[in-house]
């Protein structure tokens, strides 16, 4: 990266520090310039996660719920909603936090000027606003967040959904232990490409978002045409019937809300189901610290992105309901796609085909998760709260970089030289809890394990998380008031009217879920396996987990040590660009922890 003579000073002195001899002191030096992700990569964060499995499974899941498909597409738009809501939460929060001080024009900290604070976003998403709002007492937010998301923080869920669709676009019969085994495979690929080319990453990710984005606008414009008489070279008169069928009661206002469902728990879980799809907003904050000029251009591209994945989401469930009905022809089928395929072009290879789709966009969903979710785990590991912290905390430079590197050692020089760096290590602990979350999972049948799994992940890190993040806003503003709002990276529309949303709804489902469903329920345990507090009881247990792992970490070994843990990280902030006018960002970063002799008059 381009640095001003002052900010090079700084940076040359910080690393002469970090490298001299006897230092225990760990470098992490920021992406360089030329590899940082730009708007349309971050674009792509948000389309690969959010177009997974849900866009083409969950319809199905809601419509059954509600058995409206005016209502269906109410829930679909309220989730939509609720989505965009959470979005301009995380920005609030994410362009305000953390906030550094930096040195005026033309001056060094260290000279008689104490500089300024400024706010320069960081890596770390959720962990960072809910350890700046819940700071105290040390370490307990990061114990806890720490712990559920090192342990639920990943799509081996959707990995094993990804094994069964491979399957069934083989032709294949359900085979349990094939399932599982594609699916390890498909960690276990996702975490080798990032490990051993970051750049190689990126670019897939970019791929597979783009063509995820074609293959949507593909199934609207087909559920449009079928509408408005387009046979595809499928005369049936099935064809033909499902289509007038669909007409007559998917888009009549008399029929679309009559039958509505008047069950409280189907209508909530629902509501869950819609409020995940729209989930994908949080990748980009999880690796904001590899964003170029994130202050300039960050808010642009991720509200664009949500705002295309709304309209897609919104049309694509209009056309799937220009062809599939609720009359009998989801009873026996899993995803809507591939009941909407069938119907379409009349033979048993087009819904082949969509399984191929859906596994395509899952294998897009892994991609993008372990990108982002290692850089997480590698935030919460710099806080010293892991076992081997230290090694979890490394950046270690990539094959294809030491490759690069012997075969075009021309190229490999300059200032922007430093070769292209992966969390290794943070990747290797996200693969070994993917591969323990499988087997722990492995005595239920792949599809209820890819629901447990999922139901999980949602009630923790998108519930759970949620509320604390929303709320936590909500106090800030409260408790700060013209000092937060004043100083703040964003300013969203309506003030805190998001944040009073999005808390509120993310509590409201929180409780939700201890309503049980009635036995006709596609939710209760006959369809879907599985009894329905799991998802509610496990994520209570383990935010309890997490708070016994702080005790037993900030409390117990201290006093059984007779020592504390010293966590300093100390990142260096520079101009990007080498400009004057540039914005802060953080070029590097030394992280260092020791245990120091404990004072005994210490409650700690």
């Amino acid at each position: 990266m381009p640095l001003t003579p002052e900010d090079q000073l700084r940076v040359e002195g910080a690393e002469r520090e970090a490298q001299a001899g006897g230092s225990a002191k760990l470098l992490s030096k920021n992406t360089s310039e030329s590899q940082k992700l730009g708007p349309f990569s971050v674009a792509c964060t948000v389309w690969n996660r959010c177009i997974g499995s849900g866009i083409f499974v969950a319809p199905a899941i809601v419509l059954k719920a509600t058995n409206s498909p005016g209502v269906s597409l109410l829930l679909w738009a309220l989730g939509a909603f609720v989505g965009l809501c959470g979005l301009l939460v995380w920005l609030e929060l994410g362009l305000s936090i953390p906030r550094f001080r930096v040195p005026r024009v033309g001056h060094d900290l260290n000279d008689n000027d104490d500089g300024i604070f400024t706010n320069v976003p960081r890596s770390g998403g959720e962990k960072n606003y809910l350890e700046h709002i819940y700071h105290s007492p040390q370490f307990r937010t990061t114990c806890i967040y720490g712990f559920i998301f090192v342990v639920f923080g990943n799509l081996c869920g959707n990995a094993i959904a990804w094994g069964m669709y491979v399957l069934q676009a083989a032709g294949m019969d359900d085979n349990a232990h094939l399932s599982r085994g594609l699916a390890v495979v498909a960690l276990s690929v996702a975490c080798a490409l990032h490990a051993g080319w970051r750049q190689g990453g990126i670019v897939v990710n970019n791929v597979l978002a783009v063509i995820k984005v074609c293959i949507l606008l593909a199934i609207i414009a087909i559920g449009f045409a079928s509408a408005a008489g387009a046979s595809f070279g499928n005369d049936s008169r099935e064809r033909r019937y499902s289509v007038i069928s669909a007409e007559e009661t998917n888009f009549n206002v008399h029929k679309s809300f009559s039958n509505a469902q008047a069950d409280f728990a189907s209508y909530a879980n629902a509501l869950i189901f819609t409020v995940y799809s729209f989930g994908g907003f949080h990748q980009p904050f999880y690796v904001m610290s590899e964003v170029s000029q994130p202050k300039k251009k960050f808010a642009k591209s991720v509200s664009v992105a949500m705002i295309c994945i709304v309209v897609l989401f919104m049309l694509a469930n209009v056309s799937y309901l220009c062809v599939v009905t609720n009359d009998g022809d989801l009873d026996a089928e899993v995803d809507m796609a591939t009941v909407f395929f069938r119907k379409v072009f009349g033979n048993e290879t087009a819904p082949r085909v969509m399984s191929g789709i859906i596994a395509l966009s899952i294998f897009g969903n892994i991609v993008i998760m372990t990108f982002t979710a290692s850089r997480v785990k590698q935030e919460i590991a710099k806080e010293g709260v892991l076992p081997f912290s230290r090694f979890f905390s490394m950046d270690v430079s990539t094959p294809v970089a030491w490759a690069w590197r012997k075969l075009r050692p021309s190229k490999a020089s300059g200032k922007d030289a430093w070769l292209e760096q992966s969390p290794a290590p943070a990747l290797f602990l996200h693969w070994l809890f993917t591969m323990l979350l499988i087997a722990a999972t492995s005595s239920l049948a792949p599809a209820v394990a890819y629901q447990v799994l999922v139901s999980i992940y949602c009630y923790t890190l998108v519930l759970m998380a949620g509320l604390f993040v929303a709320g936590g806003l909500l106090y800030l503003r409260w408790v700060k008031g013209k000092e937060w709002t004043e100083n703040n990276g964003f300013r969203p529309w309506g003030g805190p009217t998001a944040a009073i949303i999005y808390s509120a709804t993310c509590m409201f489902l929180l409780f939700a879920t201890f309503v049980p469903p009635s036995a006709k329920s596609p939710f209760s345990e006959a369809n879907r396996g599985y009894n329905w507090y799991v998802a509610p009881t496990v994520g209570i247990s383990s935010a309890v987990t997490g708070y016994i792992y702080y005790l037993v970490f900030a409390k117990v070994i201290p006093r059984l040590r007779q020592q504390v843990l010293v966590v300093e990280r100390d990142p260096l902030i520079v101009r990007q660009g080498g400009k004057p006018n540039g914005e802060w960002v953080q070029d590097l970063e030394t992280i260092d922890f020791w245990w120091s002799a404990r004072d005994p008059k210490s409650t700690v």
